[in-house]
């Protein structure tokens, strides 16, 4: 229980990596708030959590949204308490060159992958200071170290996500907040459920070094190693979890 008394808040949690990390997190002790921007899939996460002993509860939110955020805390600490842990998972992954994408998608992108950090985090570290530590951990992706055709506000935000990881860890590290971003390479998970099989398998035949698929579990792992008291002298950090896909020039 390596989580023990923590409380964690998990935004994106009613599915694929999110959802992950919310059972993973209250398999290790931790109370869990799952948030989701539809209720109904947050509701099914809580629930199952519950019906395997754990504590969780579910909230709808859009966290591009600051009322909404704030919300999404306050309904936390009135029903758990004051958060440990803040994974900011919540995201989209729209395609489009700049010239493609309208302005309407590009600011969705934008405000659901990076400003709902900044919001969560100005939120959740107040809180965190006056308790002495915290822990955020930030989604961001592969896209956000080196760009891909076709993904330019994907790839920007995500970018962005790295970059407000590090000024996050910087600013806090001597409130004893860590502040870390995982970024995954190709996730088995909902958000890829529209690439094609036969394609999926080509691009990791061509792209991934090592065999297989990556799975939100593999992700939720790292996020509670990176929770724990173990990796107490880590932030600021970027952890790719890719199958070595950044360890050398695409073909």
């Amino acid at each position: 229980m390596k989580l023990q008394g923590k409380i964690a808040i998990v935004t994106g949690g009613g599915s694929g990596i999110g959802a992950a990390s919310c059972h993973a997190f209250a398999r290790e002790g931790a109370r869990v708030a799952v948030a989701n921007r539809t209720l109904a899939k947050a509701e099914a996460v809580a629930r199952a959590i519950e019906s395997e002993g754990g504590r969780a509860i579910a909230i709808g939110a859009d966290v591009s949204r600051s009322a909404d955020v704030q919300r999404m805390l306050d309904a936390t600490v009135a029903e758990l308490g004051v958060p440990d842990i803040l994974f900011n998972n919540a995201g989209i992954s729209p395609s489009g060159r700049v010239t493609d994408i309208s302005e309407l998608d590009w600011d969705e992108c934008i405000n659901i992958d990076l400003k709902s950090v900044f919001l969560a985090a100005r939120c959740v570290i107040p809180l965190m200071i006056e308790a002495g530590e915290g822990v955020i951990l930030n989604t961001a992706g592969t896209f956000g170290i080196r760009a891909a055709k076709n993904k330019a506000a994907y790839s920007v935000a995500k970018a962005g996500v790295i970059n407000l990881t590090r000024s996050i860890a910087l600013d806090y590290a001597r409130d004893n907040i860590r502040c870390n971003v995982i970024c995954p390479g190709y996730i088995d998970t909902p958000l890829n459920e529209g690439f094609p099989t036969n394609a999926r398998d080509a691009f990791l035949e061509r792209y991934q070094p090592l065999p297989g698929l990556i799975g939100a579990g593999d992700v939720a792992e790292m996020a509670v190693y990176l929770a724990t008291d173990a990796a107490r002298m880590i932030t600021g950090q970027v952890f790719v979890l890719d199958g070595g896909q950044q360890a050398g020039l695409f073909a």
